[in-house]
């Protein structure tokens, strides 16, 4: 069988995101008003060829769009977005993408074993910010140094065992053990971890719902285990710091049941594959992955259409027989 082409791939894209839309409109009811001049689906397709091109500044992708008439017919368009069009459609992507990135996961969990949602693993992992870095007593000062240029304000600090202190963001994944991501969600470093899967519960206990979800040592809170436990889900910590008591005996006795022990012992090699994935997708280089854009609303944006390219990517590969974890016929085929 031939490599799956651009056609292939976007597609694919197009017939999920249409099922997609129907859900959703059957969830929330159809919307009234003009349709969209430019559909999101169609703004999808050319933020990936932008993505894998390595153009992101809004000015570019629009004369990118003005010399590629052909690309343009592709898209179903009949003019060139202005640049701030192009520039809020990107900064509404990431809520669009979270949404069906979750989708896309549930709808094809069914079509191979390595897309399973039975076990899950929830991780996170810090991206340094686009520019210059913000000394943690300016910015508690809200003092910008006259010198200091090509700054994001958005970004915090943060401090990971393997990246040290870090000027930026975390991308917090929720993913199979095979890889292969559910949900994205992009906070500012210092949001933490715990606060992160408090407000995704909802999602992975009445949608989810995996047999299991593991986690480092920053998601044990013994309140929430013994609430997901409860909803016949259990989470998986190293939990450390729980270790007194009767109901913390028993949750480290859980924890070295053989069928249980194995999913916390691999935890590390189930995710990181993905932020290396990642990382591939933007051509983030150095052990801080610095970010190829500024400012909240578009690292959210960039880090989910990373994620959302490697699903996709899964996918194809799934359907294809291709190795599960490349990602290099994807970029070939937007590129």
């Amino acid at each position: 069988m031939d490599n799956p082409t651009l056609t292939d791939y976007v597609s694919i894209i197009c017939t999920l995101f249409e099922r997609f839309r129907q859900e959703r409109q059957q969830k929330n009811g159809s919307k009234r008003g003009r349709p969209l001049t430019y559909t999101e689906e169609a703004f999808l397709i050319f933020f990936l060829l932008m993505q894998f091109r390595r153009i992101y500044q809004f000015k570019t992708q629009r004369r990118w769009l003005e010399n590629h008439h052909e690309i343009l017919a592709d898209l179903g368009w009949k003019t060139v977005p202005h640049r701030t069009q192009i520039s809020r459609r990107y900064k509404q992507l990431y809520d669009v993408l979270q949404e069906f990135s979750c989708f896309v996961a549930q709808y094809t969990s069914s079509l191979d074993e390595l897309l399973s949602l039975k076990h899950l693993v929830a991780d996170g992992s810090l991206f340094k910010a686009k520019g210059t870095v913000w000394h943690q007593s300016d910015r508690k000062a809200n003092r910008i140094p006259n010198r200091l240029r090509n700054l994001d304000k958005d970004a915090t600090w943060s401090k990971s065992g393997y990246h040290g202190w870090v000027y930026g963001y975390e991308l917090h994944i929720l993913c199979n053990e095979d890889a292969f991501p559910v949900l994205a969600q992009v906070e500012t470093g210092a949001v933490s971890e715990s606060e992160v899967i408090d407000q995704q519960a909802v999602l992975i206990l009445d949608v989810l719902r995996p047999d299991t979800v593991t986690a480092d040592n920053g998601y044990t809170k013994a309140s929430r285990i013994r609430c997901w436990a409860k909803r016949g889900i259990a989470l998986l910590t190293p939990a450390v710091k729980w270790v007194n008591g009767r109901y913390a005996e028993a949750y480290h006795r859980f924890l070295l049941e053989p069928d249980i022990k194995v999913h916390l012992d691999h935890r590390k090699t189930n995710v990181e594959p993905l932020f290396d994935l990642v990382s591939k997708v933007l051509g983030t280089n150095g052990t801080q992955k610095q970010l190829p854009v500024q400012g909240l609303r578009n690292v959210r944006a960039c880090l989910c259409l990373a994620v959302f390219s490697v699903q996709i990517a899964m996918i194809v590969n799934c359907i294809w027989g291709v190795p599960f974890r490349t990602i290099s016929l994807m970029a070939t085929a937007f590129t």
